[in-house]
């Protein structure tokens, strides 16, 4: 499996207990203002690395090139930014909401990188021409 593939899926799962975590905090305290967050953490973080981890994996040329890494950082940069100025947005802090939409907007720019990704041409070549990832 690509490495960038491993990536995602293990912060994919590292989100999946945040988003566990999230859930239940909100079960005991019997508070769920915080449930767009919870979303958030699960469909973003879990669901939508996952994801990107299995195309990646589906790809190794695709996966072997430098812009998956941009991809893959920028994408959790945006969540780091995001999901905890969400969480606390909704706890009462609304003077997170312009850091929210930071984190989104990265999120957003990193989404458009995966599209760049996914119609790109399937194999990468270098500057001299010879195939990235041999066939």
């Amino acid at each position: 499996m690509p490495k960038i593939s491993e990536l995602f899926f293990k912060t994919a799962i590292v989100f999946l207990i945040l988003g566990i975590a999230a859930g239940l905090q909100m079960a005991i305290s019997g508070n769920h203002g915080a449930y767009p967050a919870h979303a958030h953490i699960n469909l973003l973080g879990w669901v939508t690395s996952a994801i990107f981890g299995g195309y990646y994996a589906l790809n190794p040329a695709k996966a072997a090139r430098s812009i998956a890494m941009v991809h893959y950082g920028d994408y959790n940069l945006g969540l780091v930014v995001m999901l905890p100025a969400l969480y606390l947005m909704l706890h009462g802090n609304p003077a997170l909401e312009p850091i929210v939409a930071t984190g989104s907007m990265i999120v957003a720019g990193s989404v458009l990188i995966f599209a760049f990704v996914v119609f790109s041409a399937e194999t990468a070549r270098s500057v001299s021409g010879i195939p990235a990832v041999p066939h």
